[in-house]
């Protein structure tokens, strides 16, 4: 699927490179197809491998997609530059009258607060709400899916021991379900969360379905009613990410454990090797197609 995002976006050029179906508006208004339109509110804090990761997957399936990205009005970033955000992203208040078809809502860095205490939190909160009418389906990823359980159906997360960080298994509850179309019955998928949620809770809510489980507790969670789907870990990792988040914090001073079933022989010296990429590139397109392109309408009303 082309991804249709502005030129001078440094994503681009990396993009590019990788042999990624990348257009611009003046060649994707030429096309005669109905694109979709997928809103990502990006709140990780360094915005543009965040950016790069989910315009990757999003880039792999047969049609157009126009990509806006939406930043937090209440919030002020320290990892970005004004300068970025304000040629690449849009805010709330533009976009609240517009409709989507497909939404993602991205992790943040921000577990260890209860979520009335985060800053922006009634912000999000109108935006979930809003979504109930303007997108045809979310993807939340990691703390976005904590906060889309906790508002959405009044799950909590809660403290775990210690850091949840490396690549763990994962089993699939029901092949037959869209959006795992394809995945092997065991999969592996990186995890970087101090917090968790408890299957039972998942299981017990008339509401949801508890798509994936594993060792290290609930991965794919689904709405019966298809709109939201909670992903609680991070299949759009790149290869190194885990490698980036485990140095950065031993810089900083932080007692931090190795990566588990990450490093080759568990040395932090060697290369890890992506061993998510088959399943990553199966989740997204299995949601552009079955949970975005077959259900928005052509038209919005």
């Amino acid at each position: 699927m082309p991804i249709n995002i502005p030129k001078e976006m440094p994503a681009r050029e990396v993009l590019e490179k990788e042999k990624i179906f990348v257009m611009d508006e003046e060649r994707a208004n030429k096309q005669d197809i109905r694109p979709l339109n997928i809103l990502i509110l990006n709140l990780m804090p360094e915005k543009q491998k965040t950016e790069v990761q989910l315009l990757r997957l999003l880039g792999n399936t047969p049609l157009q997609v126009n990509i806006s990205f939406l930043h937090m009005e209440t919030h002020e970033s320290k990892n970005v530059s004004k300068s970025h955000l304000d040629q690449f992203y849009t805010t709330f208040s533009t976009v609240k009258n517009n409709y989507f078809d497909g939404m993602i809502i991205t992790g943040a860095p921000i577990e260890h607060l209860p979520f009335q205490e985060v800053n922006y939190w009634n912000e999000l909160k109108e935006i979930m709400n809003w979504t109930k009418d303007h997108v045809t389906s979310v993807m939340h990823i990691c703390w976005g899916a904590q906060a889309a359980l906790y508002h959405h159906y009044a799950i909590d997360k809660f403290d775990l021991p210690s850091k949840c960080f490396g690549v763990f298994k994962h089993d699939i509850t029901d092949p037959t379900i869209k959006l795992v179309r394809g995945f092997d019955d065991v999969f592996l998928a990186p995890v970087s969360r101090h917090t968790g949620v408890r299957a039972n809770e998942i299981e017990q809510h008339p509401e949801l379905i508890l798509l994936s489980n594993g060792d290290v507790g609930p991965f794919i969670i689904l709405s019966k009613d298809e709109k939201n789907i909670m992903i609680t870990g991070h299949l759009e990792y790149d290869t190194t990410t885990l490698a980036e988040e485990f140095q950065r914090d031993l810089n900083k001073g932080i007692n931090i454990q190795l990566p588990e079933n990450y490093f080759p022989d568990n040395d932090y010296t060697k290369t890890p090797l992506k061993t998510w990429r088959s399943h990553s590139h199966l989740l997204f397109s299995n949601w552009l197609n079955y949970y975005v392109y077959q259900e928005t309408p052509f038209e919005w009303k």
